[in-house]
């Protein structure tokens, strides 16, 4: 270090610095500096510059110094006098006691003291060196103790990775015991499971065969369901050894335990059916109460047996034996029941008939109504001990309901009468039917069955009295004296009514009066009075022949038999039967009409025939149903004429034709009977009636008042009709016929029949019709008739006649013949 120091005081500052210049410089730099070093420089540099000046410097020399030296701080004291700085100044050289006389001094101690301020100059520098090279020695210590700190931790990596190795063996090694304990553990577990199910044989076989076994007991059950499991486990695996013996075993305990609960269920069933039918009869005279002791006694044992017939229940959908014995169960209580209900049953139903002997409807209601809650009751008591349903319960209800049909059958197979027909068909359908088995269907299977086939025997019972009832009521009714009194007894009617007018117009003042001092509402006084009048015009506009009364027997009894078959039988029957009355209705009207026509007088008949057409017509119109049937006929024309054509004589040769000339293939090719279809409609056939019958009444009613007059213009037409065809041409008013005098004469007998016959004949249309609208269409055919043929005559008279023959004439004009009619209207 002392060579290094005395060979850098011999460079010189030039040297010095040319040298220093290389290390930074920027191309090929002899001592590159990095960043960080760059860096330290920087900061060396910027805390060199703020040194403090040196005190030993003279005070005169302080102008020289620079204005950066001069601003940085400056800490020295400056002294008093240049002694003081010259004084300390040699101190600090230790020269204090040296003199300086000769230059030889002066230089040496210029040199010195150059010498020391080259040294103070690079004291920094070196300084610094210094301290890169105690940095540099102590990286290097760093350094060295980092690589042996590495080497130690690549030894320790190394040792870590064998450590680490060994363990992750011994940890394998470790999991894969566990894995292979855990495997044997569940192989153990799995085998002591299934072995379970083996070994709880010896457990079932010990209980159920222990003399204190009940099934009552808390632990039958969960015997039976270990069992059950036992069963099903077994049955699932035939491929385990011994599988055949060990089945066989269970099902054995399965027989047992199946047994035990049968005869338990079976004998506490037999024990109530016992106490019952061995308690003195004299104490059970009444029915209801042997009933109410019967639903008593087997509700009250219901919960005994319910638990052990649930679990039975649970178990019948999956193993066929539960099945079986829930079968034999289900038989066991419904024979009980029946040997218990059969008796009570036919004696009740039995009683009932003494009872209502004479009165089939209501036997037939109280007998239908003791059914329905039989019915019901047992279901309900069925679900006490059962909570899932059988077909069987059905099965008995209905043979129980077939006794009380077989009662009833025969009664109603021979009831005559078509009013007691239609109320059991209401009864059965209505009441039993839509009431009591549509809202409660499910109780009411076996019932519902019965009475549809008990409903049929009367609908069916039903149509044959009604046939035979069409035949001779209808068809075959002769007709009393009474029955063909037209008009007398609607005159007698009208009598009658026109008497009970006129009391009732006598009796309204003395009610008014009354009414008057009992009402204090004048309103309320009006109402009442015009109630009253407007009941007594109700009342005495009703015609007699719209009484039903007064109706024709043929026409009541048809109409009447209709309404009581028309919501008791099916609609095609009904319409079958309603055809068939309604047609034998017809013609036996028709016949009463030609009687009242021969006994009376001709518009009698006809008025008694319309009537009572309007009347079928009216009344068969609230039947929503079609009036129509087809019939199906068998048309034998086709094969007669093959018959007659293969018969004759000509035909022999053509028997051995082998052609299409055959006779015998001809026969039957052409000879086949055709099916012919054809609709009867009986509403239409009423219409039919009634508009012949109207129709013909206006054209007798026209006949009767201006007959004369169309005679007259019928050969009047024919004359005209002769001359234009080219016959010789005749004046009219030459015609003797014609002749003004005879045309007065006929002119004059018409309005005289119309004037004397007119008032009659509307007089026997109000009489019988009732109607002022039915009137007027009636009769208005009938004045349009006679205005016509006034017209026509009219016309005639002004084309053909002189004013001189029209005066003969004498015709009335259109206004008296239409006055006429207006005031006989």
């Amino acid at each position: 270090m002392a060579s290094t120091d005395l060979s850098l005081l011999d460079l010189t500052d030039k040297e010095t610095r040319e040298k220093l210049s290389l290390w930074d410089r920027r191309t090929d730099p002899t001592a590159p500096l990095t960043e960080k070093q760059m860096d330290s420089v920087l900061e060396i540099r910027a805390a060199a510059e703020t040194l403090s000046v040196p005190s030993e410097l003279p005070i005169e020399d302080l102008c020289s110094l620079s204005s950066r030296s001069l601003q940085s701080p400056f800490t020295a004291t400056v002294p008093a006098s240049t002694e003081d700085v010259l004084l300390k100044g040699f101190q600090m050289l230790e020269m204090e006691n040296d003199r300086i006389e000769t230059a030889q001094q002066f230089f040496a101690w210029f040199a010195k003291l150059q010498a020391s301020m080259d040294l103070d100059e690079s004291a920094k520098y070196r300084r610094t060196r210094d301290d890169l090279n105690s940095y540099q020695e102590q990286c290097d210590a760093i350094l060295k103790d980092v690589n042996a700190a590495l080497e130690h931790l690549d030894s320790l990596q190394k040792q870590y990775l064998f450590v680490s190795n060994k363990t992750g063996a011994l940890h394998e090694a470790c999991e894969q015991l566990l894995k292979e304990q855990s495997e044997l553990v569940d192989l153990a577990e799995n085998i002591q499971q299934k072995l379970s199910y083996f070994n709880e044989l010896e457990n079932i076989n010990t209980k159920l065969n222990s003399p204190t076994l009940s099934v009552n007991s808390e632990g039958f059950i969960p015997m039976l369901s270990k069992l059950d499991d036992c069963i099903e486990y077994v049955s699932s695996h035939p491929n385990f050894k011994d599988y055949p013996v060990y089945l066989t075993k269970f099902k054995q305990c399965l027989s047992k335990a199946m047994h035990f609960m049968k005869v338990y269920i079976v004998n506490t069933m037999q024990s109530l059916t016992s106490q019952l039918t061995k308690r003195d009869p004299m104490g059970l005279t009444n029915a209801d109460n042997a009933f109410t002791l019967y639903y008593v006694k087997f509700r009250a044992a219901a919960p005994k047996v319910r638990s052990l017939i649930e679990q039975i229940e649970q178990r019948a959908q999956k193993i066929p034996e539960y099945q079986q014995l829930l079968d034999e169960i289900h038989q066991c209580y419904l024979d009980q029941r029946e040997q218990l209900l059969s008796p009570c049953i036919t004696s009740t139903i039995t009683d009932l008939t003494k009872q209502n002997s004479k009165d089939h409807c209501a036997l037939v209601r109280s007998g239908c109504a003791f059914m329905v809650h039989v019915c019901q009751d047992e279901h309900q008591l069925f679900n006490e001990f059962f909570t899932k349903s059988t077909s069987k319960l059905d099965e008995l209800l209905e043979k129980l309901c077939l006794s009380l049909y077989d009662v009833l059958r025969p009664l109603i197979i021979h009831i005559i009468h078509l009013e007691t027909l239609s109320e059991l068909c209401s009864i059965l359908k209505n009441e039993m039917l839509e009431d009591h088995v549509q809202n409660n269907a499910a109780q009411l299977g076996a019932f519902d069955a019965v009475v549809k086939q008990m409903l049929e025997d009367v609908q069916e019972r039903l149509v044959y009295r009604t046939h035979i009832y069409i035949q001779t009521d209808i068809t075959g009714y002769n007709p009393a004296p009474g029955d063909l009194a037209y008009p007398e007894k609607l005159e007698m009617m009208e009598r009658i009514a026109q008497s009970l007018k006129e009391e009732q117009m006598k009796q309204m003042p003395q009610e008014s009066v009354f009414s008057d001092v009992q009402l204090e509402d004048a309103d309320r006084r009006r109402n009442s009075n015009a109630g009253n009048m407007e009941s007594s015009r109700l009342q005495t506009s009703v015609s007699p022949a719209d009484l039903h009364g007064m109706w024709y027997p043929t026409v009541r009894r048809t109409l009447v038999c209709l309404s009581k078959l028309y919501r008791c039988i099916d609609r095609a029957v009904f319409q079958g039967l309603s055809q068939e009355a309604l047609s034998a209705c017809i013609q036996s009207l028709l016949k009463a009409s030609d009687i009242i026509l021969k006994n009376k007088t001709q518009i009698d008949g006809q008025l008694f025939l319309i009537k009572h057409l309007l009347i079928l017509r009216e009344q068969i119109a609230p039947f929503h149903t079609d009036f129509a049937i087809k019939e199906i006929s068998l048309d034998l024309k086709k094969t007669r004429d093959a018959a007659f054509k293969i018969l004759n004589p000509k035909a022999v040769p053509k028997f051995f034709r082998l052609n299409s000339h055959n006779a015998i293939l001809e026969f039957l090719l052409e000879g086949t009977p055709e099916i012919k279809e054809h609709y009867i409609d009986s509403k239409k056939d009423v219409d039919r009636h009634l508009k012949f019958s109207c129709e013909q009444f206006i054209q007798q009613q026209t006949q009767i008042f201006v007959g004369n007059l169309e005679e007259f213009l019928t050969k009047v037409s024919a004359l005209k009709t002769m001359a234009v065809q080219g016959g010789p041409t005749y004046s009219l008013s030459q015609q003797p016929w014609a002749q003004p005098a005879k045309i007065n004469d006929i002119v004059m007998a018409t309005y005289r029949v119309m004037k004397s016959k007119l008032p009659s004949t509307l007089q026997s249309m109000s009489l019988y019709l009732a109607n002022r609208d039915t009137e007027f269409i009636l009769f208005k055919p009938v004045r349009n008739n006679i205005q016509q043929v006034f017209q026509r005559l009219h016309t005639l008279l002004q084309e053909e006649y002189s004013g001189e023959d029209l005066q003969i004439i004498a015709c009335p004009s259109m206004e008296q013949i239409n006055l006429l009619l207006s005031v006989n209207k």
